[in-house]
């Protein structure tokens, strides 16, 4: 069952340092408070991400230290900071077995909604995004987040897939899902640009691709 405290960590590795900051990373031991973690690779080589499973959100105090740990390993070889975003558990469409996504590549999918909007928003989505992806076999886990603490308020689904990223790509550019995009643009989604945006990874680690 997906982990109810999320953390989202992403960075933008310096050119050709990439390889190193994943080796790096994978080998540090999960931090006290942390139940899983696991590492991606944006498939268009810009950043990196982490997720991690955090056993209760008072945990998240405890890991400013960890972090110390983690800039001074390989924060030269970044060329932005760590961001970092913490978030809540909502619903899963189609849950995972442990509390991380464990397919090979994964989709963040974001959308501001304001909250009056919140509660007709959910509704909606239940009859239209979530339909769609319950009858994708090409879409195997989906988690919908909300944001805590954000520079990017708001809804963030977690899609974990297996087959080819063009084939999964598909699922979300068909007739009936541009149509729904129209919907959430023209009745839910508020931010301008930073409101809405997807993209996709490739797990590369902690260790051999497994969930540590």
């Amino acid at each position: 069952m997906a982990i109810k405290d999320l953390l989202i960590t992403e960075v933008t590795p310096k050119p050709g340092a990439a390889k190193s900051i994943v080796n790096a990373w994978s080998a540090i031991p999960k931090f006290s408070g942390v139940a899983q973690r696991a590492l991606f690779e944006a498939l268009d080589g810009s950043t990196l991400l982490e997720l991690t499973a955090l056993t209760s959100v008072e945990q998240i105090g405890g890991l400013t230290q960890n972090w110390d740990q983690l800039r001074n390993q390989f924060g030269a070889d970044l060329s932005s900071d760590f961001r970092r975003q913490l978030l809540t558990f909502v619903e899963a469409p189609k849950d995972v077995a442990d509390h991380l996504p464990t397919s090979p590549y994964l989709q963040l999918r974001h959308v501001e909604v304001p909250p009056a909007r919140f509660t007709e928003y959910r509704a909606w989505r239940e009859r239209t995004i979530f339909d769609v992806v319950r009858n994708s076999p090409e879409v195997e886990q989906f988690l919908a987040y909300h944001s805590v603490l954000s520079t990017d308020p708001g809804v963030m689904f977690l899609a974990g897939f297996s087959v080819d990223p063009d084939s999964y790509s598909a699922v979300f550019s068909s007739p009936r899902y541009r149509q729904i995009v129209q919907e959430a643009g023209d009745n839910f989604i508020t931010g301008g640009d930073r409101g809405l945006y997807t993209k996709l990874y490739r797990r590369v680690g902690p260790a051999q691709g497994e969930i540590q």
